[in-house]
C-alpha cells in the first residue's frame, strides 16, 4: 500500500544502536529543479527531482526523449551549457553539495571522481588525436602522470576493457576502430582515474545488438570489480534490466516511479511505466500485430505542474488527475509512485487495443506470382580500379557478394545484421543510389539502374527512402511544408495550391496536424520528425519504400508508434518495404520474411515465423541471444557474445567462420556452405546439418512449437 510520506516517530536510542545503519548515498539528488530559457520563454526540464545512489549501486534513469534524463546527468557533470540553469535543489556527492563548489573545484572532480561515457563514441573522440593520447589526457591532468607513465597505464586500461592488441589500438585514430572498440576506448578513458561515480548516458544506443551485448556485459563486470556506482541513462528497458539494481522513471521532468528494477519492470505501478514496458518489442514468431503504444508526446512545462503531467496521455485518467497535482507515494520498502490510483491499478496492464483484432484476424493474403522487386546475384565492390598500369590496380572492398531475393507486392522484407554486413548497400542498390558491380535489380520487371541512367523519373517516383536520423534528414533552414513540397515539384506538380492541399493531407495521414507544415524541424520531437520523413516519402505515391534503420534511434514508445504507422500505411496503400535494422525483435513485428545478412552474404532467409524458430543459422542464434529481455519474460538464456572481427566477403569459405562459436573446422574456411532449404521456403547456408542446428538452437525455446514469445 502506497502512502504519502509521513514524519518518522521517535526511536529509543537502544533500538537505534541495534539497527544497522543504511549506507550513506554516494550521490544524493534532492529537490532538483532545472529550467532552460529562450526567446519564447522558460522551459522546465526537471521539477523537484530526488533520488539516491548507494556505493556500488547502478541505478537506471528511464523515460522518453524530453523527460529530462540527460538534463539531470548534465547537471551532475556541470555541463548544462549557457541556456540551462539549476533553479533549486542539492546535488550531494560523497556528502558535498556540488552546487556550493567553485567552477574550478567542480571541473577538478569531472573526469577524476565523476566520469562519463556518452552516447555516440565517434563524436566523443577527437578525430585528430590518437586514441591513446585521449585516454592519457585525464591521467596527466588529474593524476600527474608523466607521458611515459600514462602510456603504460593506457595499455593496461585497454586490455582491461577487452581490447586484444592495446598497443596498436592506442596508436590508432578513432576512424580506424569499429563502433564497439571506440566505445571500449571511452570506457577505458572514464575508468583511468578510478572514479567513484560513472555517468552512462545512452552508451549503447548507436551500437549493434551484438556489440551492445558485449559492452553491457563489460560495464556490468567493471562496475562489480571496481565497486563503482553508476547512473545509467537509457530508454532501453531490456538493458536496464540487465545492468541496474534500481530504476527511476521520469516523465515531463518529474519522477513518477522508483524502486527495485525487477519489481518496476515486471509489475510497474505508474501508468506511464506500464506503457513503456508494454511498448517494448518482444521476439514473436506469430502473426504480425500492432505494438501497444502511448499516444501523444511528452509534456513540456513552463512551471510547477498544476495536475498530473501524464493525464493527457493516460488511459486510466479521471477528472481528479486532470485538476490536481499528484504527490509521490512511498511504501515500506522505499519504492515510490506518483499516482493516487496505483493500488487500484496494481493488476491492470496497459490497454492492448489490438488484442481482439489479432485474435480474429484472417491470415495474411498470399503474394502475387509476379514480385515487385527482383534481386539477382547482386555484387557490389567499392574502391576497385582496373587501370592498365599494374601499380594503380586495386581489388577494392567487397560489400555485397552474390545476393538474390525478391519482394512481393504489399510484402515487408526485413534485413537484419550488424554494421558493415552490407544491409545499407543492398538498400541503396534497390533504389539505384549505387550502381551494382555485377547482377541485376528489376523493379516491376524493368532494370532499375538502366532505366534511371536513361532518365526515367517514373521509377524514381515509385521507390522512396526513409533514413535513420530524423533530424539530419530535414533541412533545418526550411519548414516542414517546404521540405515536403520539393518532391512534389520534382514529380511535376505545378499547381502550388494543389501541392499545399497534398502536403496537408499527407501530414494528416501520418498522424500530424496540417499546421505542422509551418514548423521547423527543431520544433518537432524525434518521432514527429520521423513522421514527416515518412510523409515526404509518400508524397510521390510510391509502391516501394526502403526503411534504413528508420526506428533505431527512437524511444521505445515512439518506436512503437512509428512501427504501427508503417504497418497501417502498408495495409492502406499496398506498400512494399525493405526494412533494414539490426534489431531482430523489431523485425518480428512488421516483416513477412527476413534476410539475415553477414559479411555481404545472406546466411539465412525465410518467413519470419520460421527464421525465429530452430533450426537457425549460428549467426541468427547469436543475434537472438543478444536481444535484451525483461524480468517478466522469464529466465534469460545464456548469451552468445561474438568478438570483434572483420568479415571477408568474396572469400572461399563461410563469411562467418572466423567468429562462429560452432565452427566445424577447416571446411568452414575453405568451402562455401551448402544451402539447406525446407518446404516452407526457409533457407540456411551452413555446413552444420539442419538436424544438428535444431538440437543446439534453444535461444527462445518457447518459439519452437508455439506462435508467440512471452509478453
Amino acid at each position: 500500500m502506497m502512502t504519502a510520506p509521513q514524519a518518522r516517530p521517535a526511536v529509543p536510542p537502544s533500538v537505534v544502536r541495534a539497527i544497522a545503519p543504511e549506507p550513506t548515498p554516494l550521490l544524493d539528488v534532492r529537490g532538483l529543479t532545472i529550467s532552460y530559457g529562450n526567446a519564447r520563454g522558460t522551459l522546465r526540464a526537471a521539477s523537484d527531482v530526488s533520488f539516491a545512489i548507494r556505493p556500488g549501486e547502478v541505478m537506471g534513469l528511464v523515460g522518453e526523449s524530453g523527460s529530462g534524463k540527460s538534463t539531470i546527468a548534465m547537471a551532475i557533470l556541470d555541463l548544462l551549457g549557457g541556456g540551462g540553469r539549476v533553479d533549486s535543489g542539492e546535488i550531494l556527492f560523497d556528502g558535498t553539495d556540488l552546487r556550493r563548489l567553485s567552477a574550478p573545484e567542480r571541473r577538478a572532480l569531472r573526469g577524476d571522481k565523476i566520469a562519463a561515457v556518452f552516447q555516440d563514441p565517434f563524436t566523443s573522440l577527437n578525430p585528430a588525436l590518437s586514441v591513446g593520447r585521449q585516454i592519457a589526457e585525464p591521467l596527466i591532468q588529474h593524476k600527474g602522470f608523466s607521458s611515459r607513465q600514462a602510456a603504460v597505464r593506457v595499455q593496461d586500461l585497454l586490455a582491461e576493457v577487452g581490447i586484444r592488441d592495446p598497443r596498436r589500438v592506442a596508436a590508432a585514430y578513432p576512424h580506424e576502430l569499429s563502433g564497439g572498440m571506440q566505445q571500449r576506448a571511452l570506457i577505458a578513458t572514464a575508468l583511468g582515474c578510478e572514479p567513484k561515480l560513472l555517468i552512462l548516458d545512452e552508451p549503447t544506443t548507436a551500437l549493434d545488438v551484438t556489440v551492445e551485448a558485449r559492452i553491457i556485459d563489460l560495464l556490468a563486470k567493471l562496475c562489480d570489480s571496481h565497486q563503482l556506482s553508476a547512473l545509467f541513462v537509457s530508454h532501453n528497458l531490456g538493458i536496464v534490466n540487465r545492468i541496474c539494481q534500481t530504476v527511476t522513471v521520469l516523465y515531463g521532468g518529474l519522477v513518477v516511479e522508483t524502486g527495485a528494477t525487477g519489481r518496476v519492470l515486471s509489475r510497474p505501478a505508474h501508468p506511464y511505466a506500464k506503457g513503456l514496458v508494454a511498448a517494448l518489442p518482444r521476439i514473436t514468431a506469430g502473426r504480425r500485430h500492432r505494438l501497444p503504444s502511448i499516444p501523444g508526446t511528452v509534456a513540456k512545462l513552463s512551471g510547477p505542474p498544476a495536475a498530473c503531467v501524464f493525464a493527457p496521455r493516460c488511459p486510466f485518467a479521471e477528472e481528479t488527475c486532470r485538476t490536481q497535482p499528484q504527490a509521490m507515494l512511498t511504501d515500506n520498502s522505499g519504492d515510490g509512485v506518483r499516482c493516487w490510483k496505483a493500488d487500484a491499478l496494481a493488476g491492470t496492464p496497459w490497454p492492448d487495443e489490438d488484442a481482439a483484432a489479432r485474435a480474429s484476424a484472417p491470415p495474411a493474403p498470399a503474394q502475387r506470382s509476379a514480385p515487385l522487386v527482383e534481386v539477382d546475384h547482386l555484387r557490389k565492390v567499392y574502391g576497385a580500379s582496373r587501370s592498365f598500369l599494374p601499380w594503380l590496380r586495386r581489388a577494392g572492398t567487397v560489400a555485397v557478394e552474390d545476393v538474390s531475393f525478391t519482394i512481393g507486392r504489399g510484402e515487408v522484407v526485413g534485413v537484419v545484421g550488424e554494421s558493415g554486413s552490407g544491409k545499407s548497400t543492398i538498400g541503396r542498390a534497390l533504389l539505384a543510389l549505387t550502381e551494382p558491380s555485377a547482377g541485376t535489380v528489376l523493379f516491376d520487371g524493368a532494370d532499375l539502374t538502366r532505366q534511371v541512367k536513361q532518365g526515367d523519373q517514373n521509377l524514381r517516383r515509385r521507390a522512396q527512402l526513409v533514413f535513420q536520423n530524423s533530424a539530419a534528414s530535414l533541412n533545418p533552414r526550411k519548414t516542414v511544408g517546404a521540405a515536403m513540397d520539393r518532391p512534389l515539384v520534382l514529380a511535376g506538380r505545378a499547381d502550388a495550391e494543389e501541392r499545399r492541399k497534398t502536403i496537408a493531407g499527407l501530414l494528416t495521414r501520418v498522424g500530424l496536424p496540417a499546421a505542422y507544415a509551418d514548423r521547423y524541424p527543431h520544433e518537432l520531437s524525434g518521432g514527429e520528425r520521423q513522421r514527416v520523413n515518412i510523409a515526404r516519402a509518400l508524397a510521390t505515391d510510391p509502391d516501394f519504400v526502403v526503411c534504413d534503420e528508420a526506428v533505431s534511434a527512437l524511444d521505445v514508445s515512439v518506436q512503437a508508434n512509428i512501427l504501427n504507422l508503417l504497418a497501417e500505411l502498408r495495409d492502406e496503400m499496398g506498400l512494399s518495404y525493405l526494412f533494414i535494422t539490426h534489431d531482430i525483435a523489431v523485425v518480428s513485428h512488421i516483416a513477412d520474411r527476413v534476410l539475415v545478412v553477414y559479411g555481404g552474404t545472406i546466411c539465412e532467409e525465410g518467413p519470419i515465423g520460421r527464421v525465429l524458430r530452430p533450426p537457425y543459422h549460428p549467426y541468427t542464434e547469436a543475434l537472438l541471444s543478444a536481444v535484451p529481455r525483461l524480468a517478466e519474460d522469464g529466465v534469460e538464456a545464456p548469451r552468445i557474445l561474438l568478438e570483434d572481427a572483420t568479415a571477408a566477403p568474396g572469400g572461399q569459405g563461410c563469411a562467418f567462420a572466423a567468429r562462429c562459436p560452432r565452427k566445424l573446422g577447416a571446411v568452414c574456411d575453405e568451402q562455401a556452405p551448402p544451402v539447406h532449404q525446407t518446404a516452407d521456403g526457409h533457407r540456411i547456408a551452413c555446413h552444420i546439418p539442419l538436424a544438428t542446428l535444431a538440437e543446439r538452437a534453444a535461444v527462445f525455446p518457447e518459439l519452437a512449437d508455439g506462435d508467440t514469445a512471452p509478453r
